[in-house]
Parts: C-alpha cells; sequence; structure tokens
C-alpha cells in the first residue's frame, strides 16, 4: 500500500502533529515500507499457532482461595475517630 503525501498531512491533522511540507515525502515513504512490512505478515499462516499471554511459558502461582473476615477489626476501627460496640460512629444525616 502506498502513502502518498496527502495522506500524511491528513496522519498528522488527525494526531495533532505539525508536519512540515519537507518532511511528508519521506514519512509518506517510511509508513509505506512500514504497511509493506504488515502486508507481508498477513500472508503467514498462523492457525496452528495458539495465543499467548507472555512469550515464556509459565503457570502463574496460586494461592488457596479462602473466605476470611481478615480479623482485623480492632485495628481498623483504631483508627477511626469515634467508634462503639465494634462499628464505626458517624454523624446522623436523615431526620
Amino acid at each position: 500500500m502506498a502513502v502518498d503525501k496527502a495522506t500524511v498531512a491528513s496522519i498528522a491533522k488527525l494526531a495533532h502533529i505539525r508536519v512540515a511540507d519537507a518532511r511528508r515525502e519521506a514519512l509518506a515513504d517510511e509508513l509505506s515500507n512500514i504497511l509493506g512490512w504488515i502486508e507481508q505478515l498477513s500472508e503467514l499462516d498462523t492457525s496452528a499457532v495458539e495465543p499467548m499471554t507472555s512469550v515464556v511459558a509459565m503457570r502463574p502461582p496460586l494461592r488457596a482461595d479462602a473466605v476470611s473476615d481478615g480479623d482485623r477489626r480492632d485495628d481498623v476501627l483504631r483508627n477511626a475517630p469515634e467508634a462503639m460496640h465494634g462499628y464505626f460512629v458517624v454523624p446522623k444525616v436523615v431526620e
């Protein structure tokens, strides 16, 4: 796919990048080369390649899924401005 100077100007406008007129021809050639490489990649057969999330084959360490309340109520309430009977005390907002 060939990119011309008008396309470079349009891309620059969309990207909010100021590109000098003298530089547009060089950028058009560079973008054409990049798109050529992308077209070459589309010719590869990747049907037998499994999707991957990393280039290194590894399994993330898993921890036991155990439900707990944290057992930190007293530590948390110690930071509260006011607490009573194991709960936060807040001002009444509804009459």
